[in-house]
This record gives C-alpha cells, structure tokens and sequence, in this order.
C-alpha cells in the first residue's frame, strides 16, 4: 500500500500540532499538520488521510470550558459546499478509519458527543472538568490499558508511564446508565493506577480525580480514541525525567518513549489492514 497519512489539525489555541506530526512520523507515516479553516473551506480533503487527529492545546483560551468553543464549531460547522463537518467525519469513520484526540483535542471529542457515544446518537454522555486538585497538573503518571483490545492503538501495550498537562481533565459521567454502559463495553481503556497497579482515585496518581479512574476512552467500535496524558511528548527514552535509571537498570533499554509505541501500533495496523 501507499504511505500512512495522518491529519494533524491545528489552529484556534491547539500548539501541541508539532510532536502529534513528528510522532507519526517517526512511527513511519507521512503527517501534515493543516489549519481547521483549510479543512472546513475544503483546501484539503479528510478523504486523502487513514487518521484524523485532534491535539492537545489550549483552544480558544478554554474560556468557556476546555474544549467546548472548539467542540461546537466542530459540531455545527458547514464546509464551503455546504455539508457538515460532523457529517465528513462520520463517513471517513464509516470508511474504516481512525480518530485521535489527546488532552485539548480529548475534551473536544467528548463535548461534540463522539466519546464515549454508547447510545450511537452522539449525544454528549460525559465531561472533562477542573481537576480536583485546583490546579493545572504538569507532571508524569502512570497509566495502564484496560480495554479489550478493541482500539488498535493501544494493541499490546499494558503499564506506560505518560506526562499529563492539564487544568480540567476530570472525567465526570451524565448518569448512572451511561456508567454501566462503559463499564460493560469496556470503553474506559486508559486508567491512572497506584504503585500496585490497581485503578485509582487518590491523588496524585490519579492526577484529577477522574470517574473510573479514566486518563482515556474509545468508543464502542474502537476507531475513536481520546486520552488526557500525552503520549507525543514521550517520543524518546530521553525524555523521560528517570531515564538514566532505567537505562542503567536495562542497558539494552530502546532508545524509543513508550509514547511512540501508540502511533507505531495504529501505523501498523492500517498497513496491516489496508494489505
């Protein structure tokens, strides 16, 4: 097959667009970062992409709520010929592709109803609100993945340590139904654990205070992923602020973030899939 390509979209307070880009390249796909508005007057076409990618940032100011401007423009915008952004969205997910949002782009996914989605109607189920802590949180933690192999980017990947930077990443769930709904579908697939590995509400592992312990959640068919912790911005072993230790514990240790095994496990699956 011809090259993975990814959309990195960027504008309107998203700055995280540079890792995302290089994260998929280093992971061997091609990346071009594009403004929203070249999107929405149809300069350039979601069709011509296997990933669409929502990154972290700082989106319109958060000044209504993380995410929630860039949800609703998302959510009711037209393209220059007239159709709907969501309804691009929903046939590039309908021809089998993929979609990641990461901390910023997280938020907005939830807001415009495509996370968890557990109805099928994209009605907003959940939120991303103000950490317990009070305070923007700009540190590492520990996560481990516990969905059902369903989200192709996470395939294999077990324990990960991960930096997360964010003032309102405090997953909050409309009702008890939609509780159950994730928990019986196994959507909350990214967790904050403690030192025995376990699920955790206590802080700081669990950096802010999340229901289900949730640092990510995918969506029923596993093509949707959004995540809190950042795994661009653990691309090399040297970015982590421990890696002498574990070098030293591991000479053989890759050279490689564990972040980067994320965009390595999507890249290969859509090879795998579109041979």
């Amino acid at each position: 097959m011809s090259a993975v390509r990814a959309i990195v979209l960027t504008g309107f307070g998203i700055n995280c667009e540079e890792e995302m880009a290089a994260a998929y390249r280093l992971a061997g796909a091609e990346a071009d970062i594009v403004h929203l508005n070249d999107v929405f007057l149809e300069k350039v076409r979601l069709d011509d992409y296997h990933v669409l990618n929502f990154p972290g940032g700082f989106s319109f100011g958060d000044d209504l709520g993380s995410g929630k401007v860039l949800s609703n423009k998302l959510h009711y915008r037209r393209l220059a010929s007239g159709r709907r952004f969501l309804d691009e969205i929903e046939r590039f997910l309908g021809d089998g592709k993929y979609i990641l949002g990461i901390c910023n782009g997280f938020q907005a996914l939830v807001k415009m109803g495509l996370l968890p989605n557990t109805s099928g109607t994209g009605t907003q189920e959940v939120s991303l609100t103000h950490n317990d802590s009070g305070h923007f949180e700009d540190r590492w933690v520990r996560a481990k993945v516990t969905g059902d192999g369903r989200c192709p980017f996470l395939s294999g990947l077990d324990l990960i340590d991960l930096p997360v930077r964010h003032g309102e990443g405090k997953l909050v769930i409309a009702t008890p139904e939609v509780r159950e709904q994730i928990l019986a579908e196994r959507l909350n697939c990214l967790t904050y654990v403690g030192q025995d590995h376990a699920p955790t509400a206590e802080y700081p592992q669990n950096p802010n205070g999340s229901a289900l312990a949730c640092a990510g959640l995918c969506d029923p068919t596993g093509q949707i992923l959004g995540m809190m912790p950042h795994p661009e911005a653990y691309l090399s072993l040297y970015n982590h602020p421990d890696w002498g230790r574990k070098r030293r514990l591991d000479p053989d240790l890759s050279e490689d973030g564990e972040g980067l095994l994320f965009f390595k496990n999507i890249v290969t699956h859509i090879k795998e899939t579109e041979s």
